[in-house]
């Protein structure tokens, strides 16, 4: 891992902090993660790497694609082109025209 505290990925949008995971493993499966590791002739934390690297390129390979996001204009667009200054500034008028008023 990189000698800074944090690293950047996905076009600086996730920040990605080192972390220690401990594992409860028995005597048989720690000798069997070792033997696995010299046998590569990497250290243990490049072999957990390693495996943890193909699950998560598993799980992005299976995770459904995200349903791209539609703006505001796009889902009001059904109900055809917006009005302008002038129609929304009758139609303010005409609404309050028949208000009563209490400036004078």
């Amino acid at each position: 891992m990189a000698s800074r505290e944090e690293d950047w990925v996905a076009n600086d949008i996730i920040k990605v902090f080192p972390m220690t995971l401990t594992l409860p493993l028995q005597p048989q499966e720690e000798a069997k993660l070792v033997a696995a590791a010299r046998a590569r002739g990497v250290s243990l934390d490049a072999l957990v790497r390693e495996a943890l690297g193909r699950i998560f390129a598993e799980a992005d390979a299976q995770a459904p694609g995200k349903e791209p996001t539609r703006s505001l204009r796009g889902l009001l667009a059904k109900y055809g082109p917006a009005p302008s200054a002038e129609e929304i500034d009758r139609n303010r008028a005409e609404m309050l025209a028949n208000f009563p008023r209490s400036d004078f």
